[in-house]
């Protein structure tokens, strides 16, 4: 699958026919003069990094909370290793590396506390008040509450990253978001880009978590051989290498797990963007289905996976402990802030009291900003600060 040589450009490598371009972006909710050194994608990328959302990352919960252990993934390695995966993935392709690294790199700022427990419980809180969804939150971010530019608020990226960020979106929303989340009313699809950072996520996540539950000790490698991905590549491994410790054992084993689920995506994408003659970015949007997938035997163990980790690692019991406690800190410290809105720092009393004049909403909303942005340290700090009665400062 050879680029077009005419789509070379000073930024990087050459690119498909059918891949984002820069210089056609649909540019950015701000007006802005263009890069004199770097693509607007790069730009993008810059952004994010230097983001006060991008940091925080560090300290927000994949599965495990920060204080169990400094080894375990949090929100900031996860995301740089899906910017890995996605990028080598995208040069495979030809796709634009630096949209797929920016997309990838913001596809989680919007999570809360505590990952997928404290969006539950956020959500609960706003359910009759407009919901949670960490992918809006992650657009909100981008688009609004970062500050530090002086001629807008949010990072004002191009519509191409926006978009991408945007992996799932009710109508309702949609209809109010306009056109980067227009594909939910019209059909369609993202960007190949965007598509390709939405499976490397995941192709990601399942394995690290694999990773991270041998670790802690809430998986074993025996129990792991019921799944036929993890199987193969652990008897080639013990085949390959019979004497190896059971640690190197481990990361040799999901190692191999994550080159066959990326091989099998890059080949079989590749075919199926052949076979759907695409050779324009924006014929990709009209494709009834993502062109980005695995093969159906890959696909069917991948499942397998995801139902493996689901019964035996994100059910286990001392994980549901945790989800629970966090659970619990987020109910409690937005019912605090709703009750008392001076128990928030003055800077969201302000933010919150000016989205409160637009949306009846509007205060729950800017309470939802303020625990959204929280690390998990932050948020067992501030429940411990205002329920502790032994804490009287």
């Amino acid at each position: 699958m050879s680029a077009d040589p005419e789509t070379e450009t000073q930024y990087g490598p050459r690119l498909a026919a059918y891949a984002a371009r820069a210089e056609r972006s649909r540019g950015r909710l701000h007006p802005e003069p263009p890069p004199a050194y770097r693509s607007e994608f790069q730009r993008d990328r810059d952004r994010i990094v230097h983001s006060t959302a991008f940091r925080r990352l560090k300290y927000k919960t994949q599965v495990f909370v920060s204080h169990e252990g400094d080894l375990f993934r949090n929100r900031l390695t996860h995301s740089l290793e899906v910017a890995q995966i996605a990028r080598s993935s995208a040069r495979a392709l030809g796709l634009n590396e630096d949209l797929t690294e920016a997309i990838a790199l913001s596809h989680d700022l919007g999570h809360t506390p505590f990952g997928h427990a404290g969006q539950h419980a956020l959500n609960q809180c706003m359910r009759d008040r407009g919901g949670f969804e960490h992918n809006l939150q992650s657009l909100r971010i981008v688009d609004l509450l970062e500050q530090r530019y002086a001629g807008f608020d949010g990072l004002n990226l191009t519509f191409e990253t926006r978009e991408g960020i945007l992996k799932h979106c009710s109508q309702e929303n949609a209809r109010r978001l306009g056109p980067v989340a227009e594909r939910f009313l019209c059909g369609g699809q993202p960007s190949l880009e965007a598509q390709l950072t939405n499976v490397a996520d995941e192709v990601a996540y399942n394995n690290h978590d694999i990773d991270d539950g041998l670790r802690a000790g809430l998986l074993t490698m025996d129990q792991l051989r019921a799944v036929e991905l993890f199987r193969e590549r652990h008897d080639q491994v013990r085949a390959l290498y019979p004497g190896l410790d059971d640690r190197r054992v481990q990361h040799e084993t999901v190692r191999r797990m994550i080159d066959a689920l990326v091989s099998d995506l890059i080949v079989t994408s590749r075919t199926a963007i052949l076979d759907a003659g695409m050779n324009d970015p924006e014929a990709v949007r009209r494709e009834p289905e993502p062109l980005i997938r695995f093969s159906p035997e890959m696909a069917h163990q991948n499942r397998e996976l995801k139902r493996f980790l689901r019964q035996n690692l994100y059910h286990h019991h001392r994980v549901y402990r945790m989800t629970v406690k966090a659970r619990r800190i987020v109910h409690d410290l937005f019912s605090a802030f709703m009750e008392d809105r001076q128990l928030l720092p003055e800077h969201f009393q302000a933010h919150a009291k000016r989205l409160s004049a637009s949306d009846e909403h509007g205060f729950a909303r800017g309470i939802a900003d303020y625990i959204a942005g929280m690390t998990d340290r932050h948020a067992i700090r501030e429940h411990h600060r205002i329920f502790d009665l032994r804490t009287l400062i």
